[in-house]
């Protein structure tokens, strides 16, 4: 997802999105650990959604200050 679509969506469900990413990134690893995942860049490309939703989060939360 972009940054742009991201910045749409209203804190909790950036929130609910980032509980996803965080449980599909664990889910990630553990197959990579029992050598099941096969495309080893959804990790990579899970992280960065992970660190677009957390800078979205702190930037609005700065806002507010």
């Amino acid at each position: 997802m972009k940054a742009k679509e991201l910045r749409q969506k209203t804190k909790e469900e950036l929130t609910r999105t980032l509980k996803e990413n965080r449980e599909k990134l664990r889910s990630l690893r553990f197959d990579l650990a029992d050598k099941k995942l096969k495309k080893t860049d959804a990790i990579g490309k899970v992280r960065r959604e992970i660190a677009r939703i957390l800078t979205i989060l702190n930037i609005e939360a700065n806002k507010r200050k």
